[in-house]
């Protein structure tokens, strides 16, 4: 493999703005609280606003495809062998300069870290990291690791000095927390806000922004307030039912594009017999219906996913019937969106032996997204329609996920779930490999595979997808992969999310798949 190269797409690059003091605060009204800054604890708006201040060796542009970071490039020595360059007068906010030995601290310590917030499934290839000079990585894999560097591109780089043996408290504080990002952290209210400041040098041109602001507003209706009474710049997270008035605001505008988290129905694959489906008479059902293809093709074809993203979603989602939305790495562009054929799913339910159907509970948040509970109700009705008696039980996320996952020996507790999830490498494959790939908790695989399928073909697949280089083929192993899964109804995917932001007049941004909020990806109009 050459040398690879790519252009830095991900973040406009502008140099430093002649703008009024004024305009070079920027204050975004985020809807998730932040609850960290240690970059090696995964969880999503956390990295959101880290990413501010520390960079892994590999960044994504907004497609979550690679592009350089921290490495100004990055080779393949042999199968199992990878080599990073770091960039030359690369930096830490206290000026100490980075060094090899920071990389492989920082991926020893994401490795080490233990718990339900990991990077374990992005470092599962990783056997060994070192010091080749003090600008050259070396990370040796336990295998052909082809996507490493998509991989690698949650890695945070901290500098060792000041993060060996460095607490939680001592990242939210600030001690431990230098990086080499744009902006350094500065202040961190729990609940409230955090403060970030332009860093006195990096090795992108100077931000506009000398100091960002992300005031915590989970309150959808609050934050767009807030964006409209110019309490805040820009907003995240529009709900859909909202957005017309941002749009009819003079000193407003609603900014999106295509997402990659996306809604799926969790099936319960290994239960002989199921607690959440009862029969047509409500007695306890003799065996698990889930496990029967007929039934899954069933429930597929009673969803009308586009009734859904048009109505349910008010245009806030996309129709989907794969693990990745065009445009994101693994995208099979000949797997169309199931159609909505309740006349066939009722067909199916008879030739399964319920022709009177059966009842069932369905379960899924009520504050993961915007219209999460409402969109449930909706798949509840769409199943009753077709003979599946189906009851919503909408969940706090916090109650929910406990119950889905299960903990400690404890399997998920749900038959038929509904819950977003996106892999933060942006690549398809990861994503199946987490949600549905057979559980291997020493190789990583399916960390969060709730309903414990396991299709030795479909991991066959994926493995395969691991060890291939050659891109076109591994997009090809991928396909397969994909249609495995699909045609199995192993899990059922329904929509994707748009990343929707508001943004005040005066101002641009780009969409990111990932719906971070990067103030990097914000810029006045010229």
């Amino acid at each position: 493999m050459t040398r690879l190269r790519h252009a830095l797409l991900a973040l406009p690059l502008l140099g430093a703005l002649a703008t009024p003091a004024s305009a070079q605060q920027l204050t975004i009204g985020f809807k998730a609280a932040v609850d960290g800054s240690d970059p090696h604890l995964n969880y999503t708006p956390n990295r959101n606003v880290q990413l501010h201040v520390y960079e892994p060796l590999v960044l994504q542009d907004a497609f979550l495809k690679p592009i350089p970071g921290a490495a100004s490039s990055w080779r393949l020595v042999d199968p199992t062998t990878w080599e990073f360059t770091l960039r030359e007068g690369l930096t830490f906010h206290d000026g100490t300069p980075v060094t090899a030995d920071d990389v492989v601290f920082s991926i020893r310590r994401a490795r080490a870290i233990t718990g339900l917030r990991t990077f374990v499934v992005q470092t599962r290839s990783v056997a060994a990291a070192e010091a080749k000079d003090p600008r050259t990585v070396v990370i040796r894999t336990n295998g052909p690791a082809p996507l490493l560097p998509n991989q690698l591109a949650v890695i945070a780089i901290v500098s060792a000095r000041a993060a060996e043996g460095a607490t939680e408290a001592d990242f939210n504080g600030g001690r431990a927390a230098i990086g080499t990002g744009p902006y350094r952290w500065v202040r961190f209210t729990p609940g409230q806000e955090v403060v970030l400041e332009r860093a006195a040098s990096h090795w992108r041109p100077q931000e506009p922004w000398e100091r960002v602001t992300f005031r915590f507003i989970s309150n959808d209706s609050a934050r767009v307030a807030a964006l409209l009474a110019s309490d805040v710049d820009v907003i995240d997270n529009v709900p859909p039912s909202l957005a017309a008035r941002l749009r009819e605001s003079e000193r407003t505008q609603v900014i999106s594009g295509p997402g990659m988290f996306t809604l799926y129905m969790y099936l319960d694959h290994f239960r002989d017999q199921v607690v959440f489906a009862t029969g047509a008479d409500g007695q306890p059902l003799a065996r698990n219906p889930i496990r029967d293809p007929r039934i899954r093709q069933a429930m597929n074809l009673a969803i009308n996913r586009a009734a859904l993203a048009e109505r349910g979603m008010e245009g806030g989602a996309d129709p989907i019937g794969q693990f990745a939305a065009p445009g994101f790495i693994g995208h099979v562009p000949d797997i169309a969106v199931p159609p909505h054929d309740p006349a066939r799913a009722r067909a199916l339910l008879a030739e399964a032996g319920f022709p009177n159907g059966f009842n069932l509970t369905i379960q899924c948040t009520n504050d993961r997204f915007a219209g999460d509970s409402r969109v449930c109700q909706a798949v509840g009705q769409m199943f009753s329609a077709v003979g599946i008696r189906t009851t919503v039980d909408a969940l706090p996320a916090a109650v929910f996920f406990r119950r889905a996952n299960g903990s400690q020996g404890v399997d998920p507790e749900f038959t038929a779930f509904m819950a977003i999830f996106a892999s933060s490498t942006g690549v398809a494959s990861e994503s199946m490999a987490t949600i549905l790939r057979t559980r291997n908790a020493a190789r990583g695989h399916g960390s969060l595979n709730r309903g414990r399928y396991s299709n030795a073909a479909f991991d066959a697949a994926l493995e395969r997808v691991d060890e291939t280089f050659d891109e076109a083929e591994r997009e090809r192993l991928n396909a397969i992969a994909t249609r495995i899964a699909i045609e199995d109804n192993a899990i059922l995917p329904i929509f994707s999310l748009r990343a929707s932001y508001g943004v005040r007049r005066g101002l641009t941004l780009q969409p990111r798949g990932d719906g971070y909020t990067f103030s990097t990806a914000i810029r006045p109009v010229q």
